[in-house]
């Protein structure tokens, strides 16, 4: 498991349904955001893969995935900076790949 639901569980203070919404509003908005990062890489969309990181930052965070953290950071930097794309694209697979996990592991596990 990639996630934990520390966060969200210090908020919810036992609330079951803010739980469940919050992890339905990452499986809504989540997987769109980064189809369109990577829209935006493809076009080399500096501005667009900026906004898109820092949108997918504080979602992921929320859910305790460090490591995806530091990846949509690292994305997020660098699409302001204006870097090459190429350095972009290669910290985005780590990016695709842990939220393709853990949008799995979500539905499995809150049987969405």
């Amino acid at each position: 498991m990639i996630y934990n639901l520390d966060k969200i569980n210090e908020m919810a203070e036992g609330d079951e349904d803010f739980i469940n919404s919050v992890i339905s509003v990452f499986l809504e908005e989540v997987p769109q955001d980064l189809e369109d990062l990577e829209i935006a890489l493809n076009d080399q969309n500096h501005d667009q893969v900026y906004k898109l990181a820092h949108k997918i930052k504080p979602n992921v965070d929320l859910l305790g995935m460090e490591q995806t953290r530091a990846a949509a950071l690292q994305i997020e930097t660098l699409g302001k900076a204006g870097a090459n794309i190429s350095e972009i694209q290669e910290v985005f697979p780590l990016l695709k790949k842990d939220i393709h996990q853990v949008v799995s592991e979500l539905k499995k596990d809150f049987s969405i």
